[in-house]
């Protein structure tokens, strides 16, 4: 991932988390369905990141971190057919996988750094 900028300011990212509880019995089903993503979010204008974080200890709750140039990006993807698509379920096969017990946080990014160069 490339640092983004750092600092406070007007122009930096977002983050959307969704945590989502899904039951130990339930749990290779549903990184099955992620594994499956049709890629549809990654063409999406003002996308930067995703990714999907397996709880280790303590908890049955997945956490999947979109990050997103601004609100209006991400609201942009959550009112299109494309985000209808990717959340519809991933037909019978692989749904239902999760619980209905989830949580949508959302954050700005107020400073982000990566591994320096050279």
């Amino acid at each position: 991932m490339a640092a983004g900028p750092s600092g406070k300011g007007n122009d930096m990212s977002i983050v959307k988390i969704n945590a989502i509880v899904v039951p130990p019995d339930r749990q290779e089903r549903f990184e099955e369905r992620f594994r499956g993503r049709g890629g549809h979010v990654e063409r999406t204008p003002g996308f930067e990141w995703f990714e999907l974080l397996r709880p280790l200890e303590g908890t049955d709750q997945y956490l999947v971190y979109t990050r997103w140039s601004s609100e209006e990006a991400y609201r942009a993807w959550e009112s299109s057919q494309d985000f209808a698509r990717s959340h519809g379920g991933g037909g019978d096969d692989l749904a239902p996988a999760a619980s209905d017990s989830h949580h949508l946080w959302s954050y700005a990014v107020i400073e982000s750094t990566g591994p320096h160069a050279g």
